[in-house]
């Protein structure tokens, strides 16, 4: 071969070797950044090409699908009650993304998880189209129903739990949404979309109250406030004479802090405070612990920490550098402290079951296309707040609220329920209408197999006329009944 041929021989090679390099680049390792970027439309069409797998509550769906006209999008997302369901499942829109159970688990619900290679491989080699699997929650159908209703049209939020195991049972968000209503990419989707937006509607119906908003606890902190002082040696019985002088003046300051009422305070046991909600008892009490000991019972509850249920719920909060005024408000749930419903329902939780605290989940199985198991959740320990001797003290002063005091709008006839009703103030000088908040658990003879919160934002009702056991608690007692009639 001339020396000219030879250089155009190699040449051409090397133009090969590139092309290949080129490729095999492209293919392999740029593969995932191409599939996922927003402007590759093949994938999106792919995506919509087949049904999704369903989300199943109590072994039904309550999601769907329809087949479009008008786009090559084939098919989309469809809703079962879907405002009562949108806290847990979230949206899957052509045209929005998706949220929440429908993001978190795309890829079972798509068939497109690396889980499902086998059964990817062995529908192509049958011709057989792709289908996605499904996501089999812990929910219970008739206590989100229960919570729902419940809150009505009032703002607010309920989160159930199991304490046994950790399981949601409801998680309920209001105002809601239907996220059928923008599951497509015409002009109602969007038009549907843009009315839900915070700009466009202050309900902020798109929000997840139950897992992302975080409100002061008010009352309901008290539950750990006794916890903490249970398990620092405080005090050490529920019927101990407290020492909490009335008025108490909080330290390094001249105000007294008030409580609602006359109400008997003035040395008052631990069960007669949380009974009577005794502000000046529970102040003191966070106040005398101090910061460092309250932070750490709270954080043993959960507080200062994201839970993943898989969905993200906020962190709630109590302060790591408060001075002895400061911690007397935070562990009566004021100044700076703030809580997820998703956080006072494991509080409630983490008390039923004997102080052991459970991680919340709300996905219980992941299914394939022909409904095999992919993955289950076990359930699995959180924390242990309080010792076990410390949690049955609790929960009978719990038990007393229902009976006697503040809660007794949750009495359920035949069950053991205990209970913290809460009253938080909020705005510049607290001129906002106050929250009304409750938390409780129901107690049989097999253990407890709920525990709820509720937190009410209601800003048309008359300021006196709220409170945790005139708004919450009737919702909080329509949601234990409601599990409680699925195990009979």
């Amino acid at each position: 071969m001339n020396k000219p041929l030879r250089r155009i021989a190699i040449f051409c090679g090397l133009l090969v070797l590139a092309l290949l390099i080129r490729d095999n680049w492209l293919q392999y390792a740029q593969a995932n950044t191409l599939q996922s970027d927003k402007n590759n439309r093949r994938v999106s069409i792919e995506r919509y090409a087949q049904p999704r797998g369903d989300i199943i509550v109590n072994g039904k769906s309550v999601t769907g699908y329809a087949e479009t006209s008008g786009s090559d999008f084939k098919y989309k997302r469809t809703y079962k009650d879907g405002p009562m369901w949108a806290p847990v499942t979230g949206y899957a829109s052509q045209a929005y993304g998706a949220t929440q159970l429908e993001s978190i688990e795309d890829g079972i619900l798509t068939g497109n998880d690396d889980r499902l290679f086998f059964r990817r491989t062995l529908d192509m080699l049958t011709g057989k189209k792709q289908a996605g699997g499904n996501v089999v929650t812990t929910l219970n159908s008739a206590a989100q129903k229960a919570a729902f209703d419940g809150l009505g049209d009032k703002k607010g939020a309920v989160a159930a739990i199991d304490p046994q195991t950790g399981a949601i049972l409801a998680l309920a968000s209001t105002p809601s949404y239907d996220p059928s209503s923008f599951a497509g990419n015409g002009t109602k989707d969007e038009k549907a979309w843009n009315s839900l937006q915070k700009k466009n509607n202050e309900s902020d119906p798109t929000l997840n109250r139950a897992l992302r908003q975080t409100y002061p606890p008010g009352s309901t902190f008290k539950v750990v406030t006794a916890a903490a002082a249970l398990e620092h040696g405080k005090y050490s019985q529920p019927d101990e004479k407290t020492d909490s002088p009335l008025p108490w003046t909080m330290p390094g300051t001249t105000t007294p802090l008030p409580n609602e009422g006359h109400i008997p305070c003035k040395n008052a046991t631990m069960r007669e405070a949380l009974r009577w909600s005794c502000n000046t008892v529970f102040g003191k009490i966070g106040s005398d612990l101090g910061n460092e000991k309250m932070l750490e019972t709270a954080e043993k509850f959960g507080f200062n920490k994201e839970q993943f249920v898989p969905v993200r719920a906020n962190a709630s909060r109590f302060d790591d550098d408060m001075n002895k005024s400061q911690t007397a408000l935070s562990s009566i749930g004021q100044f700076d402290t703030a809580a997820t419903p998703l956080q006072m329902a494991m509080v409630a939780s983490a008390v039923a079951n004997d102080g052991k605290l459970m991680q919340p989940y709300m996905v219980q199985q992941l299914q394939g296309p022909n409904v095999d198991t992919i993955e289950k959740t076990d359930p699995k320990e959180l924390s242990r707040p309080l010792s076990a001797e410390n949690a049955q003290k609790l929960q009978s002063m719990m038990e007393t609220v229902v009976q006697t005091g503040t809660g007794q709008t949750a009495k359920i006839p035949g069950v053991t329920v205990g209970g913290k009703t809460g009253t938080a103030q909020h705005g510049i000088n607290n001129e906002g209408n106050p929250y009304a908040w409750f938390l409780s658990y129901a107690k049989t003879g097999s253990g407890s197999p709920v525990a709820v919160a509720v937190v009410v934002e209601d800003s048309k009702a008359n300021r006196g006329d709220i409170s945790g056991g005139g708004l919450a608690a009737p919702i909080a007692k329509d949601v234990m009944q409601a599990v409680l009639h699925g195990k009979q």
